[in-house]
């Protein structure tokens, strides 16, 4: 338990940042989901356009500091990749 008041604040201000994070970090594990779905299914058409949403959460996330830069930019690599060679 946090002793003194800024403590106390820098506690508060933790818990809350967590959940912001927890939210962005589901957010973006549900877009590549979506990404890896529409491949497994074999329609390039719902690839392609689940790809679109999941970039811009990938690098939205990346500058947030939820995943690393690279992390993410190696995310959209492989899965544009993937979605690519696609028959």
């Amino acid at each position: 338990m946090a002793n003194t008041t800024s403590a106390q604040k820098a506690d508060r201000k933790n818990k809350r940042r967590t959940e912001v994070n927890k939210s962005r970090g589901t957010r973006l594990k549900t877009e590549v989901r979506k990404v890896e779905e529409a491949i497994a299914s074999g329609n390039k058409q719902t690839a392609i356009a689940a790809l679109q949403v999941a970039e811009p959460v990938l690098a939205k996330s990346s500058q947030k500091g939820v995943v690393h830069k690279k992390t993410a930019s190696r995310k959209v690599s492989r899965l544009t990749k993937r979605v690519m060679a696609m028959a």
